[in-house]
């Protein structure tokens, strides 16, 4: 299923909303996600192995870290899922509002 958000949307998930501390890396990452295509999205399954999702996205280094500009820090495929399924859930979220 296809949910189009806008970039207010998409600008508004960037930033962490939990409380919790975040650097320049949890939001670069939560970008990177943001700007996935919805086409690839509806594809993405949550059952894939890490290797699955790597493959899928085609933006990981031969390290196994998230290749993104501007961080502080690596990002593994397990931060990157992690963050992949929490913009799923808000932009089911966000659709149904």
């Amino acid at each position: 299923m296809s949910v189009i958000i806008d970039d207010a949307t998409a600008l508004a998930f960037e930033r962490p909303t939990d409380g919790q501390p975040y650097d320049e890396t949890d939001i670069s990452v939560r970008a990177y996600v943001t700007r996935i295509p919805e086409d690839k999205l509806d594809v993405y399954d949550h059952d894939w192995s890490d290797d699955e999702v790597v493959a899928w996205d085609g933006g990981f280094r031969d390290d196994g870290d998230l290749m993104l500009v501007c961080c502080e820090r690596d990002v593994d495929v397990a931060e990157f899922r992690a963050v992949l399924e929490e913009f799923l859930r808000f932009r089911e979220e966000r659709a149904s509002v």
